[in-house]
């Protein structure tokens, strides 16, 4: 198991109620299962539309990609809304 730490944005971190927290798993579907148990339903439907990152990338191996101490995933919706 690692620990990472989860960065939420916008709708993401309106949901869990938090903009950050730490988890333990041995991959992102594991961080992400986690997350979604700790924060609920709300949270598990932002999250079923958004971008989900490792160290600031797409994960080549989705839900697979094994992670190590001190990764980072980030959780950004979709964003909508802005200059006309």
């Amino acid at each position: 198991m690692a620990r990472v730490k989860l960065r939420l944005f916008a709708a993401a971190r309106d949901a869990a109620g938090c903009a950050d927290a730490e988890v333990e798993a041995a991959t992102l579907g594991d961080a992400l299962a986690v997350a979604r148990a700790a924060y609920g339903s709300r949270f598990a439907d932002v999250l079923g539309s958004a971008r989900v990152w490792v160290n600031g990338d797409e994960p080549a191996d989705g839900d697979g990609a094994v992670l190590v101490d001190g990764d980072e995933v980030a959780v950004v919706p979709p964003v909508s809304g802005g200059a006309r």
